[in-house]
């Protein structure tokens, strides 16, 4: 008789599996809204026997949220002669040999665990008549650790500055993001919930059984 029950229990709790899953499912991600300000430091390294230099990035942020207040990277980066620069983290995007320069990204962090992980690609106007910069790009967010471990996302990026006189100076821009990254949650294995749950009303049916049959006593 017992058996019986369980096995027409079983469907009942697959059932119940299968509607609790598609909630897990819908809330399988967290989506971290980002909007922020940096101020950013830009230092170019000229590689030899190439028009492309290496830029390094430092930047820091009195409002930037779940406290990523710093941001430390690399990206190469070539001027034209027009004055338009091309920033990516992608060497083969700026004609490099990809078995000789690696890909190159950013690091997104503040005072604890959790960081982003990322790489840019950026185009940006230099008018070195009326001494500004302004560009537009993307951040693709590719990883994380902390809480946000597993990140994925991407960020809009404007920049703008005014030019130092000095070449050699270090280049000093806003730096504005906007955009979202998501982090994935664990989801139970179907097979653990339905022994779970199987095993939950199997148990309750056992006690309630024993609880309705006649003592020993009374005999």
């Amino acid at each position: 008789m017992m058996r019986s029950q369980i096995k027409w229990l079983i469907p009942i709790a697959l059932s119940f599996v299968a509607c609790g899953g598609n909630l897990q499912s819908a809330a399988a991600n967290t989506v971290f809204p980002f909007d922020a300000v940096y101020d950013t430091e830009v230092t170019l390294t000229p590689i030899p026997n190439s028009d492309v230099s290496e830029t390094s990035i430092t930047a820091t942020s009195s409002n930037a949220p779940y406290g990523l207040t710093n941001v430390v990277g690399k990206n190469y980066s070539r001027l034209d002669m027009n004055g338009v620069g091309t920033f990516s983290a992608n060497p083969e995007d700026l004609n490099l040999d990809p078995t000789v320069f690696p890909f190159l990204s950013e690091e997104f962090f503040g005072t604890d665990s959790d960081k982003l992980f990322g790489f840019s690609t950026i185009e940006a106007l230099f008018d070195f008549e009326n001494l500004t910069l302004s560009g537009e790009g993307t951040i693709n967010i590719t990883g994380g650790a902390g809480r946000f471990t597993g990140a994925t996302g991407k960020f809009d990026v404007k920049q703008d500055s005014k030019l130092n006189p000095d070449p050699s100076a270090p280049i000093v821009v806003k730096t504005f993001l906007n955009g979202s990254f998501q982090v994935p949650h664990k989801i139970p294995e179907p097979s653990d919930t339905v022994g779970l749950v199987v095993g939950s009303l199997a148990t309750s049916l056992f006690l309630s059984r024993r609880k309705s049959k006649p003592s020993s006593d009374n005999c």
